[in-house]
């Protein structure tokens, strides 16, 4: 087989572990809390956010602005999580590969 022929199949193949891993990401939640608890919000591991609860202690109209900050802090760890395990997923599939643009 040539190696186009090669390179091609091995890009079909890699095509499909990639949307392979895109699906099983969006199914894969992390959470991360703020607050001592009193904010958790969980995300999925493609970058959406699936849920917010919050502690209804929590709920004092002369602190919203504390609240939109542990709102903030924990919607902010979660993303960062999501994103570091879908790296770490995406860069399985790749590794290897000296391809320009994809390193």
């Amino acid at each position: 087989m040539s190696s186009i022929g090669k390179l091609m199949k091995q890009a079909a193949r890699m095509q499909q572990q990639m949307e392979q891993i895109q699906n099983d990401l969006a199914s894969r939640t992390v959470e991360a809390t703020s607050g001592g608890g009193a904010v958790k919000v969980v995300v999925k591991c493609d970058g959406t956010i699936a849920s917010i609860k919050i502690d209804p202690q929590a709920l004092n109209p002369a602190d919203s602005q504390l609240l939109e900050d542990m709102i903030l802090s924990a919607a902010n760890q979660a993303l960062a999580q999501a994103k570091e395990i879908s790296s770490s997923e995406m860069g399985k599939v790749t590794a290897g590969l000296n391809l320009p643009g994809l390193t």
